[in-house]
């Protein structure tokens, strides 16, 4: 069961994030998934593909050579944990910012509970605030 879950969470990260394959959230997310920890309009957590795609557009459109590679990829029962390093280059106004042309690189871990062959739930925590101040949104805290 869990090499299955794992390669459910492996082909999301490649197929939505690597290619950006909308289809496969479809595919891959169950209709009424929450997805906690990603910034979202109202603040609260993401339900179902529908509400994700839009997440995933700005994202991508934002960091069109988006690049996410994983560190480690840890499987228990239902469980995946998907701890990975992203990259990419602003080169898209779909922060709220325009583009800076600066590159990031941050850090996070997944946890995706998987039922069913699809993703259930997940939370996320992302280094947002690192990547908020690599395009320009936060300033570089000094001393540090």
């Amino acid at each position: 069961m869990s090499s299955s879950n794992r390669e459910i969470v492996v082909s999301f990260f490649d197929k939505v994030w690597g290619a950006g394959e909308e289809a496969a959230i479809d595919r891959l997310m169950a209709p009424t998934a929450k997805i906690h920890g990603l910034p979202s309009p109202d603040g609260g957590s993401i339900v179902g593909p529908a509400a994700f795609k839009p997440f995933v557009r700005q994202f991508r459109q934002a960091f069109p050579d988006l690049k996410i590679r994983a560190f480690h990829i840890v499987c228990e029962g239902n469980l995946v944990v998907y701890h990975c390093n992203v990259t990419g280059t602003h080169q898209g106004p779909d922060l709220g910012v325009p583009a800076s042309g600066s590159r990031i690189e941050i850090e996070g871990v997944v946890i995706g509970a998987i039922e069913g062959g699809q993703i259930q739930e997940g939370w996320n925590c992302f280094d947002f605030m690192t990547l908020y101040q690599q395009v320009g949104m936060l300033p570089l805290l000094s001393g540090h």
